[in-house]
């Protein structure tokens, strides 16, 4: 596999502190770039509006796959969230990010990803201080091989029914982003899964 900016961060060893500092894409109110920040300096209140993406991938069934989110991430740890969220790095398009990301999280190359549109939006997290101020890119599609999710980025994850996904979201902590991502995308995902899904 050629190493890219992405192979490169995530082949580094966390322990060591050598890992390479992560760039982002700072956008505009529109969304075109206009610079780039070191990841937890676009983070660190206020925020920096950067771009990033969300993915949300279903079974056969009509069932969201969630994400926990491991406890040694720096931000939002332990929470549960969609499919899988991240940034795509400088120059890189957020459909190959998207797809990236998700593969490198959870071992599944998505089927039939297709784009969401796009929201915008500022989430402060009151556990870490950080702020999300993202232009958010939508993904959805299909999840159809076997999850190998890698512990050092996932502690758990399911595959709900849209009934599920309101009990447990009552129940237990989400990300401060995950509704607002899901709302955005409901339509997609609706043309996706079909109206007897209930998303």
């Amino acid at each position: 596999m050629p190493t890219t900016p992405a192979t490169d961060a995530s082949s580094a060893s966390a322990g060591t502190g050598t890992q390479e500092a992560i760039m982002l894409e700072l956008v505009d109110e529109s969304g075109n770039t206009i610079g780039t920040a070191e990841k937890l300096s676009a983070h660190q209140a206020p925020g920096l509006l950067h771009r990033a993406f969300s993915v949300f991938l279903f079974d056969e069934q009509g069932r969201l796959l969630l994400q926990q989110r491991a406890l040694g991430k720096y931000h939002s740890p332990g929470v549960w969230s969609n499919t899988c969220c991240g940034h795509p790095y400088p120059g890189e398009s957020p459909f190959a990010a998207a797809a990236r990301r998700t593969h490198e999280e959870l071992g599944v190359s998505p089927s039939l990803l297709a784009e969401a549109g796009t929201v915008r939006y500022n989430h402060p997290d009151p556990a870490s201080g950080l702020v999300e101020q993202e232009y958010n890119h939508l993904f959805v599609g299909l999840a159809q091989s076997a999850l190998r999710p890698d512990p050092e980025e996932v502690g758990d994850t399911a595959f709900v029914t849209a009934e599920e996904l309101v009990k447990q979201h009552a129940e237990v902590p989400f990300s401060a982003w995950f509704m607002t991502v899901l709302d955005a995308a409901r339509p997609a995902i609706r043309e996706l899964t079909g109206e007897a899904a209930g998303w």
